[in-house]
Parts: structure tokens; sequence; C-alpha cells
């Protein structure tokens, strides 16, 4: 159903008509639905949504996903470089260099990484970035560099946030390469070690027993707040107990005292970063995919698929001239 879709997503529709936005929000999240347990049935989803819609970003940057759960990397860089255009957002440049070596050019993948200042983009996305960009280094025979890529701020011990447990693995990974096999045992038990965090975090029931602390740093006169996320190795009913302390002190002094304990919200947004992909839904039958394309409008002619030239006219770096007639025109109607 197009109410699955995110609704993220169902916002950048609304440049469309009414009827063209519902059938393509439909084959958008049958896309999302499959692209795990079924990939080349969900690329013909977003192959059918991006002649609909070819200048809608999420249209495109779907299609260059399952491109690349496809191992169509060419293709996958051509819409990525698309929606980066139309988009004007850096978010998927991690895949964009990946794409790059798995088109066997690595030093392009590094080229491409530097090409912007990694201070500007978020901090799951800078992850990535490292991670792919030290895969490159081992695929140029520079394991001491790929292991240089992944010393950042964020490779940190002590918390698990959404992004860590790839980066510990990746880490460990480089290790292994190097020969350092007791350190490398270490790290690949860290990126268990969080991803058993994460779980326990996001279970239901589990997240009032996580305590989240912050610290307060004097610097000029403004404070600066610890970036917070779950800890592996505290001890919780310790930092329940010097929460209650300074609840105490403060009562006592005539004081308000600081809230040491985040909300809850915060612990969920530290383990599930807003850029993070939404989870595919369950796989759905391949009737569920014909019912879905028996609702299009009758004027809608199937697709050749697996056609190679038809794909690079519709989907290349240049549109086709009547993608026009399925943007809503500027004055009032049936735009949404």
């Amino acid at each position: 159903m197009a109410e699955d879709l995110d609704i993220g997503a169902r916002a950048q529709l609304k440049t469309l008509t009414k009827d063209n936005a519902e059938f393509v929000a439909k084959h958008m999240a049958m896309a999302s639905r499959l692209i795990d347990e079924n990939p080349e049935l969900a690329h013909e989803h977003a192959l059918t949504a991006a002649r609909r819609a070819g200048r809608i970003g999420v249209v495109r940057e779907t299609l260059a996903i399952t491109a690349y759960q496809l191992g169509d990397f060419a293709l996958a860089l051509r819409e990525l470089r698309t929606y980066r255009r139309i988009t004007g957002r850096d978010d998927q440049l991690p895949l964009m260099a990946d794409c790059e070596r798995g088109l066997g050019r690595p030093e392009k993948a590094l080229e491409l990484a530097r090409s912007v200042d990694a201070a500007t983009l978020e901090t799951p996305v800078r992850v990535e970035l490292a991670i792919v960009k030290s895969g490159a280094r081992l695929d140029l025979g520079q394991p001491e560099a790929a292991l240089e890529e992944l010393r950042i701020p964020e490779l940190r011990r002590d918390k698990a946030f959404e992004y860590s447990p790839a980066l510990f693995a990746s880490y460990a990974g480089v290790l292994e390469e190097l020969g350092r096999d007791d350190e490398a045992a270490e790290w690949f038990a860290l990126a268990d070690r969080a991803i058993d965090a994460l779980e326990a975090a996001l279970a239901p029931g589990e997240l009032e027993s996580i305590a989240i602390t912050t610290e307060r740093i004097e610097d000029d006169g403004e404070a600066t707040a610890e970036e917070s996320g779950v800890p592996l190795e505290s001890d919780v009913d310790d930092a329940a107990e010097a929460g209650d302390d300074d609840a105490e002190a403060a009562e006592d002094t005539g004081e308000a005292a600081d809230e040491h304990v985040e909300d809850v919200d915060d612990v969920e947004a530290a383990a599930d970063p807003e850029q993070v992909e939404p989870p595919a839904a369950p796989v759905q039958p391949a009737a569920a995919a014909a019912a879905v394309d028996e609702a299009e409008p009758a004027s809608e002619e199937p697709a050749p698929h697996g056609d190679a030239l038809f794909a690079d006219a519709l989907f290349g770096d240049d549109l086709i001239e009547d993608e026009d007639q399925d943007q809503e025109p500027e004055r009032g109607g049936d735009a949404r």
C-alpha cells in the first residue's frame, strides 16, 4: 500500500498529481519491502516508479540502491549522481565511493571521498565514508593506511552507537590483515557487544534500565555536552545512585540539580540516527507485486526489462523530455 511508504518519501511526491503520486508510492513501498529478500523484484518496482517520477530525488535514490544491491555499480553510480544533483545532498557519498570500488577504481573512490569536507557530513555518513576509504586502501594494498583511515573520533570503546558495530568490525578486519590477531579478536568482540547493547536499548521494556550521563565542560562561558550513546562498560546501578546523590545535595542547598539522565528518546536517537535507511518490510510474494501493477492506469505501458539500451536512455543523467508531463502544473488544481 502507498501508506507503507516512509512519510519523508511521500512528502517528496507531492509535486506529482494525486493519482501519479499514489501509483509511484505503491511501487516505492514494494521496492522497500522486497529489497533484502528479493532485490531483483525490488529493482523492477524501482524502475517502474522512476519511469513516472524521474525528477524526484528519493525515487532516483531508491533505484540506485536496488541497482547497487544487484551489483550493477555503473547504474547505481549514475543514479546516485543524479540524486545528488537533484537534492544537493552528500548523504550518499559513501555509497558513490563504494560503487567506484565495485567498478575496480579505488583511486577514484578515494578522490571522491576527499571531494567533500568530512566535517560537513553527519556523523553516521562520516563513519561510513571512513569505512569505504579504508576498504579502498586495502584494494590498493595499503593496510597501514587503511588502519589510519579508521582511527577517527567515533572509534570509541566505551559507548555503542548505530554505526559502531560496522566501524569496530572494519577496524578488526584491518588488524587481522596486518597479522595482529589478538587485537583483531578484541575488536571483533567489541563489535558483538555493541550489537547486543544496541538491541537491548531498543528492546521493549529495556529502555528504562539504560542510564546515560552528560558532562558539562566550561569553555569561555559556553557549555558543551558530550555525545551520548549506549554505554558498553558502565555500571547502570552506580549511575543511578550517583543521580540520587546529586538530587539530595541540590535539595539540601536549595539549588536546582542538573539532570544527569538523558530522556529515553535521546537513547533511541543515539541508537538509531535519522540517516539510517528504513528497514525493509517482510517479503511479499510475487503476487503482491502483480497486484500493484494491476492498479496502474490503463495508459501505462509495461517497460521491457533487461534492455540495457532502454535503461541507459531512460535513467541516465539526462532525463527524457516527456517526464515533464508527470509533474503537477504550477497553477492551482490537483497539486498536493
